[in-house]
């Protein structure tokens, strides 16, 4: 009888707990509804330009026709994955292009605004830090049309201002745009030029979230700057890191199309088309809207993939993940 009562009491206590929990959640709610209110346009803008056109998706299982519409158009299954892996005679060159140029992007892209967010908070000099800082960023803030116009004029082989350099130290005249052996090189130079300033802002956010008594006590125990680097700078901002790099793993098949558009040329295809550019150019050029979006569907998939094992391995590192 008495074991009856205790389980009644603690279910009981149980109950009135978890309705307190209730009641002080939906209380919190109710005391922040406007901040809620706040969050309807975010809401509404996803809905209508990130998950509306997801209705689209069905057009890769269709063969689409402009009259007919989506809704109208005929189904026909997995025909247009088919013909992408099994008859497209450039799929596969297109896709090894793309994972190579990703993959130099991680590879030296990834790690060159960390390495900058370093040297800027060993400097001690503050207008120029600031100054620098300045400088790092403003080529962020220019569009790839601009930026792509500039380096074309500059890495000229005739009258550009590189290769004007290299004649007086007597070399030939290097078509960094137009040969293949340089292209992918020149490509991920600019890339880094552009973004590196920009990407340093996080990384410095997390820096000064450091608790400065721990760089003293490292001073007291003889540490050098290095050290100090290395054992507290780089731990403390190691979550960061490792979030910004899930989000850079699931844009692998990104390759960047602004700047690769703006850069190349016919001379230049067999390294620099990427799945952007080939469904800019077999999509909308060509109007196979049902192939190129299978094709887009196949790059989304792989980057959702991507994103999930990159953020199980960061957890199985020890690291706090995005999901």
């Amino acid at each position: 009888m008495n074991s009856k009562m205790n389980a009644l009491s603690n279910a009981s206590a149980r109950h009135l707990r978890s309705g307190e929990r209730r009641e002080s959640r939906w209380t919190k709610y109710k005391k922040s509804k406007y901040l809620f209110l706040m969050l309807i346009p975010l809401f509404v803008y996803y809905a209508i330009f990130e998950y509306g056109p997801l209705y689209g998706i069905q057009i890769a299982f269709k063969d689409y026709m402009i009259r007919d519409g989506i809704w109208n158009s005929p189904w026909v299954g997995v025909k247009h994955f088919d013909y992408m892996f099994n008859a497209s005679p450039d799929f596969y060159k297109i896709l090894k292009n793309t994972v190579i140029i990703s993959l130099y992007h991680i590879i030296f892209g990834f790690p060159a605004p960390i390495l900058l967010a370093l040297i800027f908070n060993e400097l001690r000099v503050e207008l120029f830090k600031r100054v620098s800082q300045i400088i790092s960023y403003l080529p962020h803030f220019l569009s790839w049309v601009v930026l792509g116009g500039l380096l074309i004029t500059i890495l000229s082989p005739t009258t550009g201002a590189v290769n004007a350099v290299l004649g007086w130290l007597g070399i030939e005249p290097i078509y960094f745009l137009g040969d293949p052996n340089y292209f992918r090189f020149t490509l991920i130079l600019s890339s880094i030029w552009k973004e590196i300033g920009w990407g340093t802002i996080i990384y410095l956010a997390a820096m000064t979230g450091i608790d400065p008594h721990l760089y003293e006590a490292a001073k007291m125990d003889g540490a050098g700057r290095w050290k100090q680097t290395t054992h507290i700078t780089l731990p403390s901002i190691m979550s960061v890191i490792a979030i910004l790099f899930i989000f850079k793993t699931g844009q692998i098949l990104n390759a960047g199309f602004d700047q690769i558009f703006n850069l190349y040329n016919p001379a230049v295809y067999s390294v620099a088309d990427i799945l952007d550019t080939y469904v800019y150019r077999v999509g909308l050029m060509q109007l196979q809207y049902s192939f190129t979006t299978a094709v887009g569907l196949f790059k989304n998939v792989i980057a959702f993939s991507l994103v999930l094992f990159t953020n199980y391995m960061v957890k199985k590192l020890g690291q706090e993940g995005i999901l």
